[in-house]
């Protein structure tokens, strides 16, 4: 089925030195770029993240450091790379709890003001979880009826995420064929971050979603415990979600001005 698109998607992949938004950085992106036209382009590039691969996470990816020792670094390619997406809605396979939220860090890190708060992110995995239940391998041979060669590979696993995204509008009727739906489906929680820290309550109002605090406003945290801010501040969690509470505690100063 063609995606009924009104703004450009960009299906995107990464591999990295590891799984953790704050520590680990890219060293491979590939994106496919479906325009509303049916038009695709594709572009994979190796990043050197500047630092050790381990050998775990070269043996999911098979990238090493040798691999990636002449390849621009994140910051050298973040310009381009936030024109290659700029009004483009974003989608991948567990992107919403992994790629988005290392993307939104590494862009950060680099200095580039992109607002991706305001795209719409599509997650196939969770479009696949919600109705199946298992890994992109079996979503690929049972959507697709293919063999996913070279997985964990982000050109082939960029691919097979798209192609298994039109297949599943082919398979449930239920699915509109919408950017808007389809991101408002594949998302579990409404995050605030990216990371998933802080969410909207059904209110519409923003609140912890871990520790002590969870489930608590987080403007009303903010002035009980406001220690908990500098806790949060000085310690290892995403620029984003410091980002974002800043804003919050900075717009709760200023609505007493």
């Amino acid at each position: 089925m063609q995606l009924k698109l009104k703004n450009p998607l960009v299906f995107f992949d990464l591999e990295a030195t590891g799984i953790d938004i704050v520590n680990d950085r890219i060293v491979e992106i590939s994106m496919v770029k479906v325009y509303p036209d049916g038009k695709e382009e594709c572009k994979t590039r190796r990043i050197n993240p500047q630092r050790h691969i381990p050998a775990e996470a070269t043996a999911i990816h098979g990238i090493t450091d040798e691999d990636v020792k002449d390849c621009p670094t994140f910051k050298e390619i973040a310009k381009s790379l936030a024109a290659q997406i700029e009004g483009c809605d974003l989608a991948g396979y567990n992107s919403n709890r992994f790629d988005i939220p290392l993307l939104a860090e590494e862009f950060i890190r680099a200095d580039v003001d992109i607002d991706l708060n305001h795209r719409k992110f599509v997650d196939v995995q969770t479009i696949f979880h919600k109705m199946e239940q298992r890994t992109l391998s079996a979503a690929y041979k049972f959507y697709c009826n293919k063999e996913l060669e070279h997985a964990h590979s982000a050109e082939a696993d960029t691919f097979a995420t798209y192609e298994v995204l039109k297949a599943q509008l082919d398979r449930y009727p239920e699915l509109e064929n919408d950017i808007t739906f389809l991101s408002k489906f594949s998302s579990y929680n409404n995050n605030v971050d990216f990371a998933g820290r802080m969410i909207y309550n059904d209110k519409g109002q923003e609140v912890f979603n871990f520790g002590k605090y969870k489930g608590r406003l987080v403007e009303e945290i903010l002035k009980v415990d406001p220690g908990y801010y500098s806790w949060i501040m000085n310690g290892e969690f995403p620029l984003n979600t410091k980002q974002i509470l800043s804003r919050i505690r900075l717009r709760d100063f200023n609505s007493k001005i």
